[in-house]
């Protein structure tokens, strides 16, 4: 049973570009080092419906997700994922 999919939806590329820079940024990485973002959707009980993956690409690549859309996503989620 798939419980994760990837999603139809199309985020604002002007957005997720955004996002990216806000993750370069405040998690100081590499401007030759990549960033995936990804939406998801869940069908398991009590998950959000919508959430994003992040995917550093450095050696081990690091992961991150924040349980929102990436339209949602604001500098300020950026931010907790340092504290996590």
């Amino acid at each position: 049973m798939d419980l994760f999919s990837r999603t139809n939806l199309k985020a604002d590329p002007a957005k997720v570009k955004q996002v990216k820079i806000w993750i370069a940024e405040i998690l100081n990485i590499d401007e030759e080092i990549g960033i995936s973002l990804n939406q998801l959707t869940c069908h398991e009980e009590d998950c959000p419906p919508i959430e994003t993956a992040i995917v550093i690409m450095e050696k081990p690549p690091k992961q991150y997700k924040i349980h929102k859309s990436i339209t949602e996503i604001d500098r300020p989620d950026i931010e907790q994922l340092i504290k996590q």
